[in-house]
């Protein structure tokens, strides 16, 4: 039985198998073409081709100034300007009225220290004062006395109703009465300077604004000890920062091999990082005549034009030095690009646009030229990519590999 079961299972060589001709082949011709198809479509999409290496530039807005500049240097708004307001004497602060940003105009109070003594001092030397007033009226009238009897026992001695004795007393009476009053003079003279004293001791404990400005920094609060030396840890010597934003300019240091390319008056473009899209007209107004040695800089100050309320003390600045003034047309940005990104074909230009690996070709509108830049009017966007000095082996849809 068990032989018999073996037998069963062997293979049977002499059986022939059929089947349909030409099925088999035909699976294998579908799926051969489908994976032709496949590969010339990845061929005529450039998978297979190796990717350019191209260099790009950026679609940007672009000053028409840039174009005549001569040299960029950057720096700070600086007041010329500005004032640590402090106090002459030593005192608590008592009173504060301003705080940052406040604007004040020239002899404004901006604090009072403690001054109830000197108010006091000020009150006794003006009594005193109202005393030798007083006392120089008496001293008036006892000379007016004096000098009434004098001159009768002058007359009377003359006509001898008089004796001698009686005259030389009354010549001493007036004599001393003359001396008393200029005595009471000088004493008002001696009031009145310690009255002027007074109210200049007085005066120093109210701060005054040395001239019109903004205050920049409040560094003293009620209570605190202000001093002029600041000797005490605790004490403090300026009350606020002041600064006349009428004086404000631009300080930057330039290089002395570039001096040669600078002059007093020279047009100038001012770009602040806190207003990048705007820019403001200036001049040279100063080259300080002097150098830093370890920098081999020299510091030039640039005048604004106009000055603009948004432009504030100690914000960084770029200044470019022009050959000439800007003209209104050339005030505004354009769009523009480097001319070398722009080719032409059959009368028409063309850039080629990178977006995600790839170069597409893409008409644009230009007008005008500004020396390496061309104004873009349409076809592309601000902040796009473009190829610079595009070769032949470009094509629209190429792959592209941006060098570093």
């Amino acid at each position: 039985m068990a032989d018999d079961d073996l037998a069963k299972l062997k293979i049977d060589k002499t059986r022939t198998v059929f089947t349909k001709p030409g099925k088999g082949r035909r699976r294998i011709y579908i799926a051969g073409g489908a994976v032709l198809l496949v590969l010339i479509i990845l061929a005529l999409s450039g998978v297979f081709s190796p990717a350019v290496r191209v260099d790009v530039v950026s679609v940007q807005q672009f000053y028409p100034a840039q174009s005549f500049t001569l040299l960029n240097a950057s720096g700070y708004v600086v007041p010329q300007r500005k004032a640590a307001v402090a106090s002459k004497i030593t005192a608590r602060l008592q009173e504060l009225y301003v705080e940052e940003g406040s604007r004040v105009k020239k002899d404004r109070v901006l604090a009072r220290l403690e001054n109830a003594d000197l108010e006091a001092s000020l009150r006794q030397a003006e009594a005193n004062l109202g005393a030798a007033r007083s006392s120089v009226d008496q001293a008036a009238a006892e000379l007016n006395d004096a000098h009434v009897n004098f001159e009768r026992e002058k007359r009377l001695l003359a006509k001898e109703y008089t004796t001698r004795s009686v005259y030389d007393a009354a010549e001493a009476r007036y004599k001393k009465a003359l001396a008393a009053v200029s005595g009471a003079r000088s004493q008002v003279r001696a009031n009145e300077a310690r009255v002027r004293e007074a109210r200049v001791s007085l005066e120093y404990t109210y701060i005054r604004a040395p001239f019109d400005g903004v205050v920049l920094t409040k560094n003293a609060d009620i209570g605190d000890i202000v001093t002029p030396i600041g000797a005490a840890t605790t004490a403090k010597a300026a009350v606020v920062t002041l600064a006349d934003l009428s004086t404000l300019k631009v300080e930057t240091d330039v290089s002395e091999s570039n001096l040669s390319r600078l002059k007093l008056g020279q047009p100038c473009q001012i770009q602040l990082d806190a207003i990048p899209d705007e820019r403001f007209d200036g001049t040279v107004h100063m080259i300080v005549p002097t150098a830093d040695r370890t920098k081999a800089t020299v510091m030039v100050k640039v005048n604004f034009n106009r000055l603009d309320s948004r432009i504030l003390p100690e914000m960084s600045a770029k200044v470019a030095f022009l050959s000439r003034e800007v003209s209104e047309r050339e005030r505004s940005p354009r769009l523009a690009v480097n001319r070398k990104a722009v080719i032409e074909k059959n009368g028409r230009r063309y850039v080629f646009v990178v977006r995600q690996g790839r170069a597409y070709l893409v008409e644009v509108t230009t007008q005008d030229t500004f020396g390496d830049m061309t104004e873009i009017k349409s076809g592309a966007a601000s902040g796009e990519k473009v190829v610079l000095n595009p070769t032949k082996r470009l094509t629209n849809g190429s792959r592209v590999k941006i060098n570093e």
